[in-house]
């Protein structure tokens, strides 16, 4: 009889990620799993958000004669502590402890995110409508060297208006109007105003571009929730016009006029967000990435902060 014959009868079955070398074969950073499915629940704030969450984990592989690890392990941990309770920062610093524990004899690091939409509804800025807008979420717990690290990213996006193409708009429009009026000595002012609300009157209009603020920050692990939505929340209001979902002409309309009276570069927008987050009591350090996808060039144009915290966030191009 074969040995795979004798382990369907009851017999123990092969543990090759169990065996160890000989001779060391050298230690690993991470060794894990990406891409993992699964449905969790998040404390947001003092309301539980239901998501559909793609997972990473990983434990380091810190002894040199271990062959592996045994990822179901990590899977089976992970299950567990995601049925019991929503994620917050204290129960997901609990589960970097688990997944540790798991391979105690050759692991001391850990490692886990989480990746997800959040869909949160968003009134209208002047009507009575409202509409869902989703926002990239990730969640990103981190045991290494004894140090825990938490960290929530959000992505908004929003309109930028430039502020450079604003004012050249303007001067078009100066121009127009002197080559309109340039004979009048006296102006009636319903004409300006008819001249005003026409093609002519606004012969040019500056350009902008639906643009991304990716916000990073590190979390104080003592926090009772994580706080998504109001930190989209705040972001959206420094900035003034994120996009919006369902709109009727007057809401269209007040979009338009905070975009005019709201023009913003790349860095404008980077030193609002970096001004609120300074601020911000649980975030201990924060990296900022701002992208403007610009209509008039065919690239786009970004800037980006870290709060330079030491050993913490690099603003890094790449």
């Amino acid at each position: 009889m074969n040995e795979h014959r004798r382990d369907i009868l009851g017999g123990a079955l092969p543990d090759v990620a169990g065996h160890v070398h000989n001779e060391p074969q050298g230690t690993l950073d991470w060794v894990g799993m990406s891409d993992i499915a699964m449905p969790i629940r998040v404390l947001d704030e003092d309301a539980e958000q239901a998501a559909q969450a793609a997972i990473q984990m990983y434990v380091n592989l810190g002894d040199s004669h271990a062959k592996g690890i045994h990822m179901s392990r990590l899977y089976r941990t992970m299950g567990n502590a995601l049925g019991e309770a929503a994620l917050s920062p204290s129960s997901l610093v609990e589960l970097l402890h688990q997944l540790r524990t798991t391979h105690l004899e050759i692991s001391s690091d850990a490692l886990i995110e989480f990746a997800f939409e959040l869909l949160l509804n968003k009134p209208a800025l002047v009507s009575d409508n409202s509409g869902w807008n989703r926002y990239p979420v990730r969640l990103r717990g981190e045991l290494r060297d004894g140090t825990i690290r938490i960290e929530q990213e959000v992505v908004v996006h929003y309109s930028s208006t430039c502020p450079a193409s604003a004012a050249l708009a303007r001067s078009v429009i100066q121009e127009q109007f002197s080559e309109d009026f340039e004979e009048r000595e006296n102006l009636d002012r319903n004409e300006v105003k008819t001249w005003l609300g026409s093609q002519q009157g606004i012969v040019a209009t500056p350009h902008g571009q639906r643009s991304a603020a990716t916000v990073n920050v590190q979390l104080r692990d003592d926090i009772a929730y994580f706080p998504i939505a109001r930190l989209v929340q705040d972001i959206e209001d420094a900035l003034g016009t994120p996009v919006q979902t369902a709109v009727k002409r007057e809401d269209e309309q007040e979009f338009a006029r905070r975009n005019g009276q709201n023009p913003m570069f790349c860095e404008d927008s980077a030193r609002r967000i970096k001004q609120l987050l300074m601020s911000e009591e649980d975030v201990t350090d924060f990296l900022v990435h701002i992208e403007h996808f610009e209509s008039l060039h065919a690239h786009n144009a970004v800037s980006m902060v870290a709060k330079g915290v030491p050993n913490g966030f690099r603003a890094t191009p790449g």
